[in-house]
C-alpha cells in the first residue's frame, strides 16, 4: 500500500512566526504538529520573542523580519503583526518562496490585492491563507454543509453583526495609530467571509454608511461603526455591521434566512426556526459557535502544503473577501453604491 504524503516520513516543515500577540497562538498550534518545527519567533518587542521561545522550548528570537524572510531554511512564515504590515510582509515572504499564513486582514486596498495576487502567481502558487478562523468553528462548518445540501431552501438574506465591545483597544491601543484603520477590514471581515463562504456566493455591489459617535473625543479618528448592504446576482441581500464601540461583550451575531428555515445565533445561542406558526419554538443547535483557539486553521493549512489540491481556489477566496470589504469601505467613504471589483 502506498502511504499518503501527509503521513509519509519526511523532514518537518520549518516555520517562523512574526508578531507574538495573537501570533503566540499560531506558535502553539505549529508546535503541536509533528509535521512542523519552529525556527524563528519575531516581535517588535524582542523580549517577548525570547520569553515565548523559552516558554515553548522551541525556536530562537529573530532580530528582525529580514532575518526570517532571507533564511533559506524557513518554508513557512506566519504573520500576526499590525494590520498595516500584513501586505508588505506577505509580499516579501511570497517573493522569498515561502508559504504564508497571515492574520486578517490579508491586505487593505484594491491595489494591494492586485499586487499580492500577482506576487502569489509569481511565487508558483505558494499556499496563502488568512486566519479567518470562524471557518473552523464546528457550528459554522455544520451550517455551511446543511445550507449547501439545500436544507434551508433558497437563501435570500444573510445578516451579520460583529460586536467588538472592546472600546479601549481602539482608543488606546495600536489601532488608533494605523493610517486609515478600517473596522470592516479589522473585524467585520469575519462576517463578510462567513457570508461568502457559507452561501457560496459573491456580492456584485454594496452601499454603506457609518459613524464615530462612540469614539468622539478620543484619539481614534476613524468610523467605529460601519453598516454595509451587499447585493447579489441571485437576489440575496447581505447586511453586515462592524460595531467596535458597542456596550456589549465581544460577540458575533448571525441570522440566515432561507425559504425553508431560518438560522439565528446571538447571545442566547444558536437555533433554527423550522416553522412560521407562533406556537412552534426554535430548535437549539448544540455545537460550539467558536473554534477552540485562534490557531485552529493551521492544521488544515499544513495539510494543504503537504498534499496540495485546492491552493488556487483557496487563495482566490482570500482575495475575494478583501475585495468585498474594500468595496464596503469605498461605498461608505463616497456615500454611494459601489460595484465590487474582484481581482
Amino acid at each position: 500500500m502506498v502511504s499518503s504524503p501527509i503521513h509519509s516520513v519526511r523532514k518537518p516543515l520549518t516555520v517562523a512566526v512574526c508578531g507574538l500577540g495573537v501570533g503566540e497562538q499560531h506558535a502553539v498550534a505549529f508546535r503541536s504538529l509533528p509535521t512542523c518545527q519552529i525556527r524563528w519567533l519575531y516581535d517588535l518587542e524582542p523580549a517577548r520573542a525570547r520569553t515565548l521561545a523559552e516558554k515553548l522550548g522551541v525556536g530562537a528570537a529573530a532580530p528582525d523580519f529580514e532575518t526570517i524572510v532571507s533564511d533559506p531554511e524557513v518554508q513557512i512564515i506566519s504573520i500576526a503583526s499590525f494590520d498595516d504590515a500584513h501586505f508588505g510582509q506577505a509580499v516579501q515572504a511570497l517573493r522569498a518562496a515561502k508559504h504564508v499564513f497571515v492574520e486578517k486582514p490579508l491586505c487593505r486596498t484594491l491595489d494591494e490585492v492586485r499586487a499580492l495576487k500577482q506576487t502569489w502567481i509569481e511565487s508558483g502558487g505558494r499556499r496563502l491563507v488568512s486566519n479567518l478562523v470562524l471557518r473552523a468553528a464546528p457550528l459554522c462548518l455544520w451550517l455551511k454543509a446543511v445550507i449547501q445540501q439545500g436544507e434551508f431552501g433558497e437563501i435570500y438574506a444573510f445578516d451579520g453583526d460583529y460586536l467588538y465591545g472592546r472600546l479601549g483597544k481602539i482608543t488606546q491601543g495600536w489601532r488608533k495609530d494605523v493610517s486609515n484603520y478600517s473596522v470592516m477590514l479589522g473585524g467585520g471581515v469575519h462576517l463578510v467571509d462567513l457570508m461568502l463562504w457559507i452561501t457560496g456566493q459573491k456580492p456584485d455591489s454594496v452601499t454603506a454608511s457609518g459613524n464615530r459617535i462612540c469614539t468622539t473625543g478620543t484619539a481614534f479618528c476613524y468610523p467605529d461603526f460601519h453598516a454595509a448592504t451587499f447585493q447579489f446576482s441571485s437576489g440575496m441581500v447581505g447586511r453586515i455591521t462592524a460595531n467596535f464601540g458597542c456596550v456589549h461583550r465581544h460577540h458575533h451575531i448571525v441570522r440566515i434566512f432561507g425559504t425553508k428555515k431560518t438560522f439565528v445565533y446571538d447571545d442566547q445561542g444558536p437555533r433554527i426556526h423550522d416553522a412560521r406558526e407562533p406556537g412552534v419554538a426554535a430548535r437549539k443547535i448544540d455545537l460550539p459557535p467558536l473554534p477552540a483557539s485562534k490557531g485552529d486553521l493551521i492544521p488544515g493549512f499544513i495539510r494543504g502544503i503537504l498534499d496540495p489540491d485546492k491552493t488556487e481556489a483557496e487563495a482566490q477566496r482570500e482575495f475575494d473577501v478583501i475585495s468585498a470589504c474594500v468595496g464596503a469601505d469605498d461605498a461608505m467613504a463616497k456615500d454611494q453604491k459601489i460595484e465590487i471589483q474582484y481581482v
